[in-house]
């Protein structure tokens, strides 16, 4: 199997996962679709370092991931939910805060390629054409935030690498330095690339 076929499996297998968690909440008697998850989960795995992925493949992983994440969050509050409901309410006065702890929920983990929420995406960039892969991440950093922050995403990866590669020689040049840092900040409400000269 491809790696293609197998992201349209785990497309496919994800879709089916949403709509049998929503059966299940919706049928006291159902089980939840836990085999089901398991390959969800299990594919994610596979493909987690991204390696093996091209850029669009990557791209297309972490966008299943972003969701995959945002359900899984959802389905956890869900069955809590249903589990607590099932309580009679008298039981429910007499449970006492903090007698369970929280901290041993199962936590779903997010499998995205990527860098932590509240830091800027950064990398050091030398020569754009022989280092194409900071220059894809850096694209598909800069994309999500706009997308993210509700700007659209004008221009093409392959104009970007242009930009980025004159960005660069021009910064070098002017600086004498040897890397040029390029940074993906939200300044102001509106999504911004901070270039600047580094040693």
């Amino acid at each position: 199997m491809t790696v293609d076929e197998e992201l349209n499996l785990m497309e496919s297998h994800l879709r089916r996962l949403k709509i049998e968690y929503e059966v299940f909440f919706n049928n006291p008697q159902k089980k939840p679709p836990s085999d089901l998850e398991w390959k969800v989960v299990t594919l994610m795995r596979k493909f987690s370092d991204g390696s093996r992925l091209s850029f669009s493949q990557r791209f297309r992983y972490n966008e299943m991931a972003q969701r995959y994440a945002i359900y899984s969050d959802l389905w956890r509050k869900k069955s809590r939910i249903r589990e607590e409901g099932y309580r009679r309410p008298q039981d429910a006065l007499l449970s006492v805060q903090g007698v369970r702890e929280e901290e041993h929920e199962q936590k779903h983990k997010v499998f995205g390629v990527g860098h932590h929420e509240d830091q800027p995406f950064v990398v050091q960039c030398s020569d754009a054409k022989t280092e194409a892969e900071k220059v894809e991440k850096l694209y598909q950093a800069l994309s999500d935030a706009k997308k993210k922050n509700g700007e659209s995403v004008s221009g093409s990866l392959d104009s970007f690498k242009s930009f980025v590669q004159k960005k660069t020689q021009e910064i070098r040049k002017q600086h004498k330095c040897e890397k040029v840092e390029y940074a993906v900040e939200v300044q102001d409400g509106k999504v911004k690339l901070r270039a600047k000269a580094t040693v």
